[in-house]
């Protein structure tokens, strides 16, 4: 098959969680680049709305939905939903992440919250968006953790930088913790046609304070933090044909930070 055709996401319907945020946009972005039907998604509807119609001003496939992966009713009305507008889930990028945590001495009721949404409302509409694509007749599921599920902070990156450096331990727990999720699905799920990859960014460019820039790029053989387009490709391979003989994988796209 022609590599461009293995790469198509033509007639892909793909499921992206957490589509407003900074690395959600690009990933919604490149995938309805590639020709996918994409579904944007956010905790607030009008969010999600607004989102989408900016994709489609740019004559892209992309559709609003409401979801909350905290509430597990809102779980069951997004995948109803889904199904009752379009029959079929091929893809699903797991990208929501709630942050509640302020930093290492925050309240402990907020470590639980982060457990409720980013723990055990995460696990839910992973098993859901998962039972839905193997009965769509298979399909990808990526997971966006990060390098912070990888390695401890690099402290010395905030010097310079006031408020920067409390950093919340419930990130690091959920990211480590998901990065092996992801290896438990693909072996769990073995037989079904649907593959597992987990993707670990590291910083994404967003106007952070220059001290701060400048301390984490001096680092990064490519002298650069990730910008809008550097997600695309890899969301792209692994949604993708062209990806259908990577599974269990994580991938840590840092730039050569951890190298």
């Amino acid at each position: 098959m022609n590599v461009k055709d293995l790469l198509s996401l033509k007639n892909k319907v793909i499921l992206v969680t957490g589509g407003s945020g900074n690395y959600g946009k690009c990933i919604v972005e490149g995938l309805a680049e590639a020709d996918a039907t994409v579904i944007t998604t956010s905790r607030d509807r009008a969010s999600a709305e607004k989102n989408a119609a900016h994709f489609r001003e740019k004559g892209l496939d992309v559709h609003a939905m409401q979801a909350d992966q905290g509430d597990s009713e809102s779980v069951k009305a997004l995948k109803m939903n889904i199904m009752t507008t379009f029959g079929r889930l091929d893809g699903f990028v797991n990208n929501a992440v709630s942050r509640p945590m302020k930093g290492y001495n925050a309240p402990m009721a907020q470590f639980e919250e982060s457990m409720q949404v980013n723990a055990t409302g995460m696990m839910n509409l992973l098993r859901e968006m998962t039972d839905l694509i193997v009965q769509s007749g298979g399909g990808s599921v990526i997971n966006i953790a990060s390098m912070m599920g990888m390695f401890g902070p690099d402290l010395s990156n905030y010097e310079g930088a006031p408020g920067m450096g409390d950093l919340p331990p419930d990130y690091f727990f959920h990211n480590a913790g998901l990065i092996n999720l992801n290896r438990y699905m693909a072996q769990m799920n073995a037989g079904k046609n649907v593959r597992f990859n987990c993707v670990s960014p590291g910083g994404l460019f967003n106007n952070q304070p220059p001290v701060f820039v400048e301390n984490y790029c001096k680092k990064v053989p490519l002298r650069r933090m990730a910008n809008q387009d550097d997600i695309k490709g890899l969301m792209v391979l692994l949604s993708s044909d062209a990806g259908a003989y990577i599974n269990g994988e994580n991938i840590l796209m840092d730039g050569g930070l951890n190298a």
